[in-house]
């Protein structure tokens, strides 16, 4: 019998210490604690209107909204919508609704009425604030046409409106002890935020959050950005994402940093201006993001040398574009983040020193009091050093649950707390973790996490589609385009990419709508009948090697 005396591979877990405990605040206390410290500091700035608010100035609108909000009735447990691009406004109510304890519930901007209608619905949603329009979106049309089949939606406050401005007049003349009273009633552990993410199901599941989840993920990121009341960061990301609205907002506003809104949308060039001009420290995005900004026609003429960091986030980051954002924007410390709706979001993050390499290959090793393992899908067990399989997260920044959905969480959050990301990934000697797959079929496309079975459930509501199957394919801008595998009905014509984007166009966001359009007789099948997406998406890049036309 022979003996191996080789030393077994330690195993892929790691926990992120650290040399402070987490923060027991709500965020309104978090809030008022950042303002009493640093009064006259600037707390947010609009880049495209100018208008700024120093920390007293901002507390004091947020307060003034908020007992607005009690004015109209509303209270702690009570269901907030947000629709709106990012403005102002938008993280007045982020704030507003966290001090009274309503949960607000963020609404995509790119949401069509049947999007809208299922969110109102699901989360019983009493009021909703809502821009009247943006960019092609009509809100308040979409609003008036679905309020019928909305029995929980009792008020509807539109950006800019009477109604909008009556809240803040009712709160600047209600006694101010009643929102200490409200605020006073308040758990860190409340319920303060549902972010709905596309569900394998064909509808989006609300990722319940709370002030403990959300504050405690800001507050981290920041720290490991070494944010303190002297920085700027600039936030083109949108704030119905948890980027926008806990990696910058809440990251900002627990250190005191300013919130800088470069534009309601991304935009390049505006992005840069607002940077140069407001002395940005710090500046976040998606990569296609930055790859825009490197590329702008003007851009060695924007005096960036105020940045020192910032965070990619949303998808891998070439190296060549991790190189040109630290030399040519000088964003030498300059974080990765990886993480997911149902984390508050980040779960894994670079550090200020880490290499090229470690930004580019991997996603960082686990935030602070997080715990991270690497465990076989089948077994649950957790593997060895290098060896593939899911990336599962434990701690304080894992969601409440699915608003409304106990199956669906004990799906996702196994009874010894740990969440299933789906994602598949391998851990290395020193705790990084480099993301190599996904279990499940989603696909991220540019930024924006896509599941395939929600549109193709859609796609089957078109009479002349028998059957279909989506998946992500290559794509240089955005990391992973739609494909729509179709099945026509006999004796129907068959479908382009330009009839299925007519089909689609306002009934999907339009991330959602296929760009490519693959008509076959039949799907690849296993001997089991299962469809073969893997085999799928080999014959796409083939099909899309040979020919640059959407229609494949």
């Amino acid at each position: 019998m022979s003996i191996s005396t080789g030393r077994p591979r330690p195993a892929s877990y790691s926990f992120g210490v650290w040399n402070a405990p987490l923060l027991g605040d709500t965020i309104g206390a978090n809030l008022d604690r950042s303002a009493a410290a640093h009064p006259d500091r600037d707390a947010l700035i609009d880049y495209t209107t100018g208008l700024r608010w120093t920390y007293r100035e901002f507390v004091a609108e947020v307060d003034a909204l908020a007992l607005g909000m009690l004015a109209a009735g509303l209270g702690k447990g009570d269901r907030v919508g947000m629709w709106a691009p990012n403005c102002p406004q938008w993280t007045l109510t982020q704030y507003a609704t966290a001090k009274i304890g309503a949960i607000l519930v963020n609404i995509n901007p790119a949401y069509r009425a049947h999007e809208l209608r299922y969110v109102l619905r699901q989360a019983g949603i009493r009021a909703l604030i809502a821009a009247p329009f943006f960019k092609t979106s009509n809100y308040a049309a979409m609003i008036e046409e679905v309020s019928p089949d909305c029995p929980d939606l009792e008020q509807v406050v539109l950006l800019d409106s009477t109604a909008w401005r009556r809240l803040f007049e009712s709160g600047h003349a209600a006694d101010p002890e009643q929102l200490a009273m409200a605020q006073a009633g308040l758990s860190a552990d409340d319920p303060i935020n549902i972010q709905y993410t596309s569900g394998t199901t064909g509808f989006p599941k609300g990722a319940t959050l709370s002030h403990h989840n959300i504050l405690n993920n800001g507050w981290f990121v920041g720290e490991l950005c070494g944010y303190t009341e002297l920085d700027r960061i600039c936030i083109p990301v949108p704030f119905y994402h948890c980027f926008g609205m806990v990696m910058g907002n809440l990251a900002a506003t627990s250190h005191a940093a300013a919130m800088v809104i470069p534009a309601p949308a991304f935009d390049a060039r505006t992005t840069l201006e607002a940077v140069a001009a407001e002395r940005c420290t710090s500046l976040y995005g998606v990569p296609t993001m930055f790859i825009a900004e490197l590329a702008e026609p003007e851009f060695d003429s924007y005096d960036l040398s105020s940045l020192r960091t910032g965070i990619m986030a949303g998808s891998p980051c070439p190296a060549e574009v991790m190189k040109q954002v630290i030399e040519r924007m000088g964003m030498r410390e300059v974080s990765i983040c990886y993480g997911m709706t149902e984390t508050s979001p980040v779960s894994t993050q670079t550090r200020a020193d880490d290499t090229i390499a470690q930004r580019t290959a991997t996603v960082g090793r686990a935030g602070p009091h997080i715990e991270i393992k690497i465990a076989d899908p089948v077994t649950g067990l957790t593997v060895s050093r290098g060896e593939p399989g899911e990336l599962c997260t434990r701690g304080y920044s894992v969601m409440l649950g699915y608003w409304g959905e106990a199956e669906k969480t004990a799906e996702a959050i196994d009874s010894a707390r740990w969440m299933h990301t789906g994602d598949l990934g391998t851990m290395d000697e020193d705790g990084y973790v480099a993301i190599t797959g996904r279990i499940k079929d989603m696909v991220i496309r540019g930024g924006e996490n896509i599941y395939p079975r929600e549109i193709e459930e859609f796609l089957y509501t078109h009479p002349d589609i028998l059957d279909a199957q989506v998946i992500g394919v290559p794509d240089p801008k955005f990391g992973e385009e739609l494909m729509a595998w179709i099945r026509m009905r006999a004796g129907t014509k068959a479908l382009t990419a330009a009839s299925l984007r007519e089909f689609c166009s306002g009934q999907l966001a339009h991330f959602k709508i296929p760009r490519y359009v693959h008509i076959v007789d039949e799907f690849p099948m296993t001997v089991t009948g299962k469809i073969r997406k893997v085999e799928m998406r080999e014959t796409a890049a083939r099909l899309l090697g040979l020919s640059a036309q959407e229609d494949a």
